[in-house]
């Protein structure tokens, strides 16, 4: 009897274990199709962005080097009104320069690519959510539903910013640093892609701290009382992080750069104790009840 019990169990077990294979091996397959239909995406865009390489070339990347960039032009305004002398740009003392045989061929797959990532970056979200949203509850679904919307608008907020405001000021600040006149500032392509595309996408995800914080909120891994006790430790690292994605010396940037990295901090801290508040208004209710 107790043999055939086993011979039972070890069935029952066995069919557990099928089932759980099962189970992982399709989540395999509905994270393949999300994949695929990500890269599907990326290639649309790529496309896209290659169909109008010449505006993305000339309007885009180089707008920055341009003396008529928006962000140059506002300056002298603003330069002009407040009586602020050097403060209009004049001139950016570079030449971009290619250094390999396949530079300028890769220059345009490349920057096709990162405009790709950037046009598509909303749909790569939604993806994300699709995968997700089967494993929450009710409950998480509804307080997650406008992930994608507000991910989106706070990347596109700090990809504006850094395109506009953080890329002229280092390029104009490390373009205009000459230690002497014999030295000639030859930039490379790739070089001066890098720089536009990590501040520009660098910035962008760091304005997705406030949903950063929500999530990491709802899973109780972060409270608004740690986030108020380490606000001292948190503008250090935010000077760092600024420090980082802006190479340049110039305190200006720095600050032009972390200044909103303070105010999303600040955000997020409301956006914790609102999580924290509704926690505990459920448990309440679930207590009194």
């Amino acid at each position: 009897m107790s043999s055939s019990k086993k011979l039972i169990d070890a069935i029952k077990d066995k069919g557990k274990n099928i089932e759980s294979e099962m189970s992982f091996f399709e989540h395999i397959e509905v994270l393949r199709w999300h994949i695929i239909r990500s890269v599907v995406a990326i290639t649309v865009f790529a496309i896209l962005a290659f169909t109008f390489y010449d505006f993305v070339f000339n309007d885009i990347i180089m707008g920055p080097k341009n003396l008529d960039f928006w962000t140059y032009r506002m300056m002298c305004k603003l330069g002009a009104l407040l009586n602020l002398d050097g403060f209009c740009v004049e001139r950016i003392p570079f030449n971009i320069i290619n250094t390999e045989l396949a530079g300028q061929f890769m220059l345009q797959i490349n920057s096709c690519l990162l405009m790709a990532v950037a046009l598509g970056f909303p749909y790569l979200l939604f993806e994300v959510w699709l995968f997700v949203k089967p494993a929450l509850t009710e409950v998480e679904r509804r307080s997650a539903s406008g992930f994608v919307f507000y991910a989106t608008l706070l990347f596109v907020i700090g990809a504006l910013f850094g395109y506009y405001i953080v890329v002229p000021l280092s390029v104009n600040f490390l373009a205009n640093i000459s230690l002497s006149t014999e030295i000639t500032n030859q930039i490379t392509i790739d070089s001066y892609l890098s720089t536009i595309a990590t501040l520009t996408l660098g910035c962008g995800v760091i304005f997705l701290l406030p949903i950063l914080i929500f999530i990491l909120s709802k899973l109780g891994l972060m409270t608004p009382q740690f986030m108020r006790a380490s606000r001292r430790y948190a503008i250090v690292i935010i000077l760092v992080i600024a420090a980082i994605i802006t190479p340049t010396a110039d305190v200006i940037t720095l600050l032009t750069v972390s200044a909103p990295m303070f105010i999303l901090y600040e955000i997020s801290i409301m956006v914790s104790a609102n999580v924290l508040r509704k926690k505990e208004l459920k448990e309440k209710e679930f207590y009194n009840n």
